[in-house]
């Protein structure tokens, strides 16, 4: 049986040169339209990034474009606030469950009494950003913050167009937010909460940025470029079985039966996928699938993992 590479090679480097000469003429999908910045994005853009747990990476196309990372941020600030909290107050409170149903979805809600099902989900994921501990909407938002840059090893930012464009266009998300406070499920004040969950999906970042957190998590809560623990090892766990889980929305069965890792995706176009103790992948390809994941992206992600034998189910491959 073919080997996993555990460093960066030729082999790696090829695959990655395969997949973006294979799918760059890919044209399915269409950008998100309901966030009408996104939409302006240039859709034939395409980066794909590896990197291995001893710091050792490659990447081809566009990696070093910044985009939006919409809801992959929802991995990070769980990161956050299982570190805060600990995975049995947070399942006590958010579930870690498959909606079957969209990711703004309130009838999932309305069946369950208000409990999010998982964090992944937007209601899940304001509910998961009203249990951090802060007096302010700037003290919470500058605990997300501080937590994206040490995943990141640099300093990120939002972009305020982003931002402005969802914030002008989130009464979905707004009416969610009451909805969870109206069940007891909203732990903080509502429309603070949204504004902060807001802001988090609008931080710009780039396919190196967004590998690097990825591999952060692949090496057992350690960035292994600044050598910095970011998050519990007793935490990484959780959080990849969540990406198991829920990580690709309601096709995430399909995602791991193709790819067979612990994934998420975000309607910037982005895309992670970790190795756990080996690497990560990180993709960026605007055009979407009808359920919001990065159709190149997948693609991409599909062909290393089986090219390079990354799938956790690689035993009987």
């Amino acid at each position: 049986m073919k080997q996993r590479p555990t460093t960066l090679n030729s082999e790696v480097k090829q695959a990655l040169d395969e997949a973006l000469q294979r799918y760059s003429g890919n044209h399915h999908g269409k950008n998100a339209s309901y966030i009408p910045y996104l939409a302006s994005v240039p859709s034939n853009l395409f980066g794909i990034s590896i990197m291995f747990c001893d710091g050792t990476h490659a990447e081809v196309g566009d990696t070093d474009y910044a985009f939006a990372i919409e809801s992959i941020s929802k991995v990070f600030t769980l990161a956050h606030v299982l570190d805060e909290v600990g995975p049995q107050v947070l399942r006590s409170k958010i579930g870690c469950d498959p909606t079957g149903e969209p990711f703004n979805s309130v009838i999932a809600l309305e069946l369950h009494k208000g409990r999010p099902l998982n964090p992944f989900v937007n209601a899940g994921a304001m509910a998961t950003v009203s249990l951090i501990k802060a007096e302010t909407a700037k003290d919470r938002w500058d605990q997300i913050q501080t937590t994206y840059n040490a995943f990141a090893g640099r300093e990120l930012t939002v972009n305020e167009e982003v931002y402005q464009s969802e914030a002008n266009t989130n009464q979905h998300n707004r009416g969610i937010a009451w909805l969870l406070q109206s069940y007891g499920y909203m732990h903080a004040d509502p429309m603070q909460v949204c504004d902060v969950y807001t802001r988090q999906c609008s931080v710009s970042i780039t396919c190196h940025d967004l590998v690097t957190m990825g591999v952060t998590l692949a090496n057992g809560g350690v960035n292994p470029i600044t050598g910095k623990r970011v998050v519990a090892a007793k935490n990484v766990a959780p959080i990849l079985s969540e990406m198991t889980l829920n990580g690709l929305y309601d096709t995430t069965g399909d995602w791991y039966y193709k790819v067979g890792l612990p994934g998420k995706s975000g309607v910037g176009g982005g895309i992670l996928a970790v190795v756990p103790g080996v690497c990560a992948i990180a993709a960026f390809a605007p055009p979407l699938d009808v359920a919001g994941n990065s159709v190149r992206g997948q693609l991409a992600a599909e062909h290393l993992s089986r090219t390079l034998n990354l799938s956790l189910l690689h035993e009987f491959a």
